[in-house]
């Protein structure tokens, strides 16, 4: 009973962590499955095959809508991640009139539910003459993750260490020499985490996308309408192999923030005394 109550935390945790990942699970296992009966009836009784493993790009139109997905949240992760940057590092940095308003601003678009946001944008879409197309998605895309960008270079810039860059500053550097080769470096981290949550988001879209697409077809817009008829087991695999890239993108954050942490932890070892390094008179003479 008392190892229960000191490890009852991480048994809830693990638990918790387990019930978020089953569905997971369950998509990665039917990947390897059968054909459905239907398509609300999944079925292993044939055993499991490696055949849409091998024929995963066998359909066409899944084929595009994945490979939009994809250009579209790159696209979205590099200018929101570049715009986002530079926005926290205003915010942390700089002392303007309405920062307060702007950070108040920063949080909205997290709390606002999707289905607002994506008929604003629609609205406003209509409204300008826009056509709704890539264009639209892109726009919508890099709105709505902008935010969840700022949030995370700046909870990294709240702890960064200052009197690193004053070093640098101190020994001849620039400003942009400074940001370049101290500032960049030690936030890579927290702009590549940022980067990684924008791409998820963005590939990940539906409401939002659903208002603003037009005819174009994203990867979860598909899936959405193949269900009507029985989603194909390719989908299955292009969704566990999604997951396993995420999975080695998040590791190797996880392992780049760590690197991060000790070299901005290293200091200069102090120098010995000069009188403790020189021998005593006579003694190296015997």
């Amino acid at each position: 009973m008392a190892w229960l109550r000191r490890n009852a935390l991480m048994i809830y945790a693990g638990i918790a962590v387990a019930y978020m990942l089953v569905p997971i699970a369950v998509i990665a296992v039917f990947s390897f499955g059968e054909t459905p009966r239907d398509r609300l009836n999944f079925s292993l009784d044939g055993g499991f095959t490696l055949e849409y493993w091998t024929s995963v790009f066998s359909i066409d139109e899944l084929n595009d809508a994945m490979i939009l997905s994809l250009e579209l949240a790159a696209l979205t992760t590099l200018i929101a991640t570049v715009i986002g940057t530079l926005m926290a590092l205003a915010l942390v940095r700089h002392s303007f009139f309405g920062r307060r308003g702007a950070n108040l601003l920063i949080v909205l678009p997290m709390a606002t539910p999707e289905v607002v946001i994506g008929a604003a944008l629609l609205s406003l879409f209509v409204i300008y003459g826009l056509a709704l197309g890539f264009t639209t998605l892109l726009i919508a895309h890099v709105m709505f993750s902008i935010s969840f960008v700022v949030v995370v270079v700046r909870s990294r810039l709240i702890g960064f260490d200052r009197s690193i860059e004053e070093a640098a500053a101190d020994l001849g550097a620039t400003p942009l020499q400074t940001f370049r080769y101290v500032t960049l470096p030690l936030l890579a981290p927290g702009v590549m985490a940022a980067g990684l949550l924008a791409f998820a988001l963005s590939i990940d879209d539906f409401v939002i996308s659903n208002f603003n697409s037009g005819t174009t077809v994203t990867f979860p817009l598909y899936v959405y309408g193949a269900a009507l008829r029985g989603i194909p087991i390719q989908v299955n695999v292009f969704a566990t192999l999604l997951f396993a890239l995420t999975v080695a993108a998040i590791a190797l954050t996880i392992w780049q923030q760590r690197r991060a942490e000790q070299m901005a932890a290293v200091r200069p070892e102090q120098e010995e005394e000069p009188f403790a390094r020189a021998p005593a008179p006579g003694v190296a003479g015997g």
